[in-house]
């Protein structure tokens, strides 16, 4: 399970006891796994993506075709199960879905900022799927007040959004100040953290039924869609078919 800001290590562990969990997945941790063999399934929460490459989705898609069952959910993962679902990764989860139907487009919508390992993957910034996940829920907003709170957000970069820069910039925008108070106020919910639960508990229902292994990719009309054996993934293919280093 990789995972890094959306849920502290700890907790994951205790949520899956006997899984091994891992920093956010970073650009051939997943061929890594495949190469070395016995692993079942792999949850991909949290991932790298600005001081190191992103997961590859070839190397997803190599997982998938040698049986691994691959999830995703909350952040990279949702991503990832997005844009993969048809070969068979499992999405779970409310910003899976948003991304899978379109109506969530930009990657930066998941981004945060975070402290380093040493320090629990801490995030520092909030991201944009909560604050506006929170803004939709928020009692004490009109509905041209959360559009203009969308807007504040969206315009700040993913390592400045966070509550608190909203609230702020909001102020200064000159929105309702009523309702800035009491929004400063109301306890902030956290769609990532909520998504990436959810996913933990999927996983260990699929391991009490037994239905864990790799979903079929999804069908399209008569045909099957399948993963084009491009020189890449031919490549990859035989870099794993010869083992350990």
């Amino acid at each position: 399970m990789f995972v890094g800001p959306t849920l502290p290590a700890g907790e994951v562990a205790a949520r899956c006891p006997g899984a091994r969990v891992l920093p956010p997945v970073a650009v051939g941790d997943l061929l890594a796994l495949v190469r070395r063999g016995g692993v079942a399934q792999i949850a991909i929460i949290d991932g790298a993506f600005e001081h190191m490459a992103a997961v590859w989705h070839k190397e997803i898609l190599i997982a998938l075709e040698r049986g691994v069952a691959v999830w995703g959910a909350a952040s990279m993962g949702a991503l990832r199960a997005a844009e993969l679902s048809a070969f068979g990764m499992r999405g779970v989860g409310a910003i899976y879905r948003d991304f899978a139907a379109g109506r969530l487009v930009a990657d930066d919508e998941v981004a945060v900022a975070h402290l380093p390992g040493e320090f629990g993957y801490r995030a520092t910034s909030d991201a944009l799927v909560n604050l506006r996940y929170g803004i939709a829920r928020a009692p004490m907003l009109g509905a041209r007040t959360r559009a203009a709170l969308v807007e504040l957000a969206r315009a700040r970069f993913y390592r400045e959004r966070s509550w608190d820069a909203v609230i702020r910039d909001a102020r200064a925008a000159g929105l309702p100040r009523r309702a800035l108070d009491q929004l400063a106020a109301w306890p902030k919910p956290d769609r990532k953290a909520e998504d990436a639960r959810l996913l933990l508990r999927r996983i260990a229902a699929a391991a009490r039924s037994g239905t864990a292994q790799a979903r079929s990719p999804a069908r399209r009309g008569a045909g099957e869609v399948r993963v084009p054996r491009t020189w890449a993934l031919r490549q990859l293919a035989a870099w794993i078919a010869r083992g350990r280093p």
